[in-house]
């Protein structure tokens, strides 16, 4: 018998915002992609903060499950993308484009003129993306990213204008 992949097309997704009742499938997904993971109570402080502007993508059946999210905060001017995980089954179809853009719609409509995120030097999918979108290096904060077993890799620091008469 052969192995079968499952049939992902973005369009039988749906993008929600995301609720702290949500937050146990949001950690569960982040502990499958990122070490050290965020555990429920933190995804759900984050979650829950006044701040908070953060999607997810769902699909499935009946009980839709959480196959991505983004996780993001709006102060004052300026927004913060905290975390962005796709789960490895629903990877290169679109999802973290839409949650991005869905993100940056609502970082606009918050007043925010630009949106910053931290992504790891050694991430070539996450750089072409976000350049692909249009975010560009502000900086760099060395030996940031610990590694299991590794050495330390540096975070870039990106930023997305979207006020074109800001500096």
């Amino acid at each position: 018998m052969t192995n079968v992949t499952p049939f992902r097309n973005v369009k039988h997704a749906s993008m929600l915002w995301a609720s702290p009742d949500r937050a146990d499938e949001i950690a569960a997904l982040h502990a499958k992609l990122f070490t050290p993971a965020w555990d429920t109570e933190a995804v759900r402080s984050l979650l829950e903060h006044p701040a908070a502007t953060s999607l997810i993508a769902v699909a499935g059946g009946q009980k839709k499950s959480v196959i991505a999210f983004v996780i993001g905060q709006l102060a004052a001017d300026e927004a913060e993308i905290l975390s962005i995980g796709v789960s490895p089954d629903w990877q290169r179809v679109g999802l973290a484009t839409g949650l991005l853009e869905g993100l940056t719609r609502a970082a606009r409509r918050g007043g925010a003129k630009r949106i910053f995120l931290e992504v790891a030097e050694d991430n070539p999918a996450g750089l072409a993306l976000y350049r692909k979108l249009g975010f560009t290096e502000a900086g760099r904060r060395k030996r940031y990213y610990e590694r299991p077993g590794g050495t330390p890799i540096d975070a870039l620091t990106l930023v997305l204008n979207l006020d074109p008469a800001a500096p």
